[in-house]
């Protein structure tokens, strides 16, 4: 059964900002990856298909497929996780989430559906924003 991660793209204003820095770091280490101080432990399930849901502002946005998971280790950080991603950055249904630090495991039946292609999801209205601002998902 195919697993994901779901993670908070700390410093990102919009999707626009996390494709421009990970242009920027692909263009600078020919690679693509986020690194993360544990090593999933479900990480059979993750590699069969599956993606990480970045939270940019409150919502689940966008996904990238992972493409493999590698542990690392170096006298200044210690042992960590290089996640190494596709570089298709897919939109997705806006999906409110509370911050959180790390990542989470997100179940495939959790995950929020791809957005039709070439749709950007709209904000929601400002009252429901609100609202949901006052419940604590925003």
């Amino acid at each position: 059964m195919t697993l994901h991660l779901l993670k908070l793209s700390v410093g990102s204003a919009s999707v626009e900002t996390l494709a421009r820095w990970q242009a920027t770091r692909l263009a600078r280490t020919g690679a693509l990856f986020h690194e993360t101080r544990h090593h999933p432990r479900r990480a059979g399930e993750i590699l069969d298909g599956g993606s990480i849901y970045w939270v940019v502002k409150g919502f689940v946005r966008v996904r990238q497929r992972i493409v493999r998971l590698e542990r690392r280790a170096s006298a200044e950080r210690g042992r960590f996780c290089r996640i190494h991603l596709d570089p298709e950055l897919i939109r997705t249904e806006l999906q409110p989430r509370r911050p959180h630090q790390g990542w989470r495991y997100l179940e495939d039946m959790n995950a929020p559906p791809d957005a039709p292609a070439g749709a950007v999801p709209e904000e929601p209205p400002r009252e429901m924003a609100a609202e949901l601002r006052h419940l604590g998902l925003l």
